[in-house]
């Protein structure tokens, strides 16, 4: 009877290790499949924050064209005053030209 108390002793002693290590390797798969959960969170993110600051980029680029643009269109606006007002002052030469060419070609006459 010794022996089997041994022997059962034993095996209750092995079954016990057993689920000891099942009960380890669990734990184990639990942390791996965590660090996995949340290796894969961080690289969503860096994903996320890459996308954001690549969003950024794109709206401060779509800015500084339409600033662009609106002075471009300024510019060209100022260029057109500059434009206008010079064949003004051409065509006000012009007339007071015309003008001393007729009071001259009158004087002759008397």
């Amino acid at each position: 009877e010794k022996k089997e108390g041994k022997a059962g002793q034993e095996e209750k002693k092995e079954e016990k290790e057993k689920e000891e290590k099942k009960e380890k390797e669990k734990e184990k798969e639990k942390e791996v499949k965590e660090k996995e959960k949340e290796k894969g969170m961080k690289e969503k993110e860096k994903e996320q924050e890459k996308e954001k600051m690549s969003n950024i980029e794109k709206e401060e680029k779509k800015s500084s064209r339409r600033r662009e643009l609106k002075r471009n269109r300024n510019e060209d606006k100022e260029k057109a005053l500059r434009g206008l007002a010079r064949q003004e002052e051409e065509e006000g030469k012009n007339q007071q030209e015309g003008r001393k060419e007729e009071e001259s070609r009158k004087e002759e006459e008397m």
